[in-house]
């Protein structure tokens, strides 16, 4: 079993920020990309930002210069910083981790259960 927790979203004022984390945990070997994903009513869930276990970072361009992405290896976690909040930037964020779990079980894709963020004055 593979388990991806997120934390950290919540309601903030245009201007603010907030830090997304997401922890995996279970039978894990190795995780690739680790990734951000946003979800808003009437769009298809979209990559906001994803690191490589290299470190290689990847982001969407309505986010470059807003939003950094990281990671701990050591604790299989990656985080999304946000800055400078804007109204259009509230979705439900969901976590994203390539995981190998072994010879028999290879490579999967898991998701976090998404976490709101809420843009508002």
């Amino acid at each position: 079993q593979v388990q991806l927790v997120e934390s950290g979203g919540g309601l903030v004022q245009p201007g603010g920020s907030l830090r997304l984390a997401c922890a995996s945990s279970g039978c894990i070997f190795d995780i690739n990309v680790m990734g951000w994903y946003c979800l808003t009513p009437g769009k298809q869930r979209e990559l906001v930002a994803s690191v490589t276990n290299g470190g290689t970072t990847n982001y969407a361009d309505s986010v470059k210069g807003q939003f950094t992405i990281s990671r701990d290896n050591a604790k299989n976690t990656v985080y999304l910083q946000m800055n400078s909040l804007k109204p259009e930037d509230t979705a439900v964020y969901y976590c994203n981790a390539k995981i190998y779990r072994g010879t028999i079980a290879g490579w999967s894709d898991y998701w976090g259960q998404g976490t709101q963020v809420a843009v508002s004055s």
